[in-house]
């Protein structure tokens, strides 16, 4: 069963909106505190300094596995996205970006008897695709199936070339 995603069209980046870029901000701002603290906890010292940032990063931000193909006219993004719905997701595009956000959290309420073990934890992703060629924002399509989300991005017209006066 698939389930249809709504898609946030903006024809130009700058039209984001500013809780978006906030939201950016934020998150390179914790990812930059947690890679500090991580780098302290070590003791400091060159050359450990992208393990931090990258330990970092998948402290703070879920990053499933992802596909981007292409062909001549569109790009198709795969993610892996098990336990989510359709409600819990975003999903914006931008003529040279697609940013997919996803927030889920994990609670015990209501259960009977006591936890023994448990791995679920809360998810939060936050994921910028920068697109080798810009995209026609009013197509995209995206829709969930089976834990994964399908992205269809139409590559955006090019312009006509002018024929040039040697080939007259």
């Amino acid at each position: 069963m698939s389930n249809h995603i709504r898609v946030e069209a903006y024809r130009d980046e700058s039209a984001l909106p500013p809780t978006l870029r906030a939201e950016i901000k934020a998150l390179a701002e914790t990812i930059q505190e947690r890679a500090f603290r991580l780098f302290q906890s070590r003791g400091g010292g060159n050359g450990g300094e992208l393990d931090d940032w990258l330990r970092a990063e998948r402290e703070v931000v879920w990053s499933p596995a992802l596909e981007l193909t292409e062909n001549d006219r569109d790009f198709h993004a795969r993610i892996a996205l098990p336990g989510f719905n359709e409600k819990d997701l975003k999903v914006t595009a931008a003529p040279g970006e697609l940013i997919v956000e996803a927030e889920k959290t994990h609670t015990h309420k209501g259960k009977s008897g006591g936890i023994l073990l448990c791995e679920f934890s809360d998810k939060q992703l936050f994921r910028r695709l920068e697109m080798p060629a810009p995209i026609n924002v009013d197509k995209v399509t995206a829709k969930l199936d089976r834990g994964i989300l399908f992205i269809h991005a139409p590559k955006a017209a090019q312009p006509k070339q002018a024929k040039s006066a040697a080939a007259r």
